[in-house]
């Protein structure tokens, strides 16, 4: 039971991070140690799935794709997903500054507990960093794309943004933002519309199955070169992150609100010299100090219990 309540929490974490653009589900799945558990498990839905179905009967196959922990995972991360898409909403609205800051300072920390894995760090890995931090910080400036939401492209959407949700410092959220999808989804998820939602998670389900292949490889063969770029990925995310913010242009959502499209950061007092608002740098270091301790308690919950967690995670 104690597994299971771990499991469910550490899914509902990711879904309430995946909600913010810029916060990665993969980053919370890779703190509470997780993470290659959750990448061979669904590596296993592939198409010799149907012939173990037949040749081992539904019982051992489900145990074989790891079909507990995924369900505990994902329930999780749905429960999450409906219960606070409006209430993170309203605090990135009403709240901006801590709640962003908060997410800064659980990325930021994140990176200690990702490179707390990398052994042997040289000039190659260190290279590999900056690549990555290269590119985590330059998807922050790509301009949104503005076309009509089809199911063809909902379903791409959702091939793309699951990849980004996967991987720790790239925001399925954010690249769903990019595609000009975002203020749909959070659209659909309030009002329960369940072709569009069906037609997204059919397009994340085959992206993710198909992605975690690549993956689980990736960690097999590569795995210090596949952390550090991971680390990169998280540390370039950091400016999308960043709680001080100069908003230039704006996408209208389906219900009239409106979602900050290209962003640029700016220092605290230049903040407030082009916005007239208070940076309120007590509440973002409160955020920012929340944040890390958030990390360090979801990286505890990781290691209790880590023997029955971990040993799965290598098959």
């Amino acid at each position: 039971m104690k597994q299971i309540i771990r499991l469910i929490v550490i899914g509902m974490v990711m879904g309430a991070a995946e909600i913010v653009p810029g916060v990665s589900g993969g980053t919370i799945a890779f703190v509470t140690g997780i993470y290659e558990r959750f990448i061979n498990a669904l590596k296993r839905f592939n198409p010799a799935l149907i012939g173990d179905l037949r040749t081992h009967g539904l019982k051992q196959t489900w145990i074989m794709v790891d079909g507990s922990f995924l369900l505990y995972l994902f329930s999780g991360m749905f429960a999450s997903i409906l219960l606070f898409a409006s209430g993170v909403s309203y605090l990135l609205h009403e709240q901006p500054i801590f709640i962003w800051s908060f997410f800064f300072g659980l990325v930021l920390a994140s990176v200690w507990v990702v490179m707390k894995q990398v052994s042997n760090f040289d000039a190659g890995l260190a290279f590999i960093v900056l690549t990555g931090g290269m590119i985590g910080a330059a998807l922050s400036f790509v301009a949104p794309i503005q076309l009509e939401p089809t199911s063809l492209y909902i379903f791409a959407g959702g091939v793309v943004a699951v990849c980004a949700w996967v991987l720790p410092g790239l925001s399925g959220s954010f690249i769903l933002l990019i595609l000009g999808l975002y203020g749909f989804v959070i659209e659909a998820v309030k009002t329960l519309d369940i072709t569009f939602l069906m037609t997204l998670g059919a397009g994340c389900f085959v992206g993710i199955v198909s992605f975690a292949q690549i993956l689980s490889r990736l960690f097999k063969h590569f795995r210090n070169e596949t952390l550090t770029l991971l680390t990169g990925f998280m540390l370039g995310s950091l400016v999308k992150l960043w709680p001080w913010q100069q908003i230039t242009s704006y996408q209208m959502n389906p219900d009239g609100s409106h979602t900050p499209l290209m962003q640029e950061p700016v220092l605290p007092l230049s903040y407030t010299a082009l916005t007239g608002e208070n940076p309120e740098m007590m509440i973002a270091m409160m955020g920012l100090v929340l944040g890390c301790l958030c990390v360090l308690g979801l990286n505890l919950l990781g290691q209790i219990g880590r023997g029955s967690i971990v040993e799965s995670s290598r098959g």
